[in-house]
């Protein structure tokens, strides 16, 4: 393998590890403000990937669609799930098993 092409594989995956860092940061976001707006606490404070894959937006574009999980709990005791889907850097749904029954947010994109 000849230096160009070494630094060509570096680049691209410096570029893969910084818009996996972006889509978990936009999806940790999400998942807090919805956690607020239902009183409710986000737990570890944190999201962790579960599927990863490509898929195509509105417009026909191939992008990583990434499906990150977490837990919150309404009373500080009991965990729950949630579950936020990122396709691209676009938040595409979000999904919150409340005891009330399942909320589920799609994108107001």
């Amino acid at each position: 393998m000849t230096a160009a092409w070494l630094l060509l594989v570096v680049l691209l995956l410096a570029w893969g590890w910084m818009d996996t860092l972006r889509a978990r940061e936009t999806a940790l976001m999400t998942c807090a403000r919805a956690c607020r707006q239902l009183e409710a606490q986000l737990l570890d404070e944190t999201v962790a990937l579960q599927h990863l894959w490509f898929a195509r937006d509105g417009r026909g574009r191939v992008h990583w669609r990434r499906t990150y999980g977490f837990e919150f709990s309404m009373d500080g005791v009991g965990r729950r799930q949630g579950m936020v889907v990122v396709l691209g850097r676009q938040i595409t749904s979000l999904w919150l098993d409340h005891p009330d029954g399942p909320i589920y947010m799609p994108s107001q994109h």
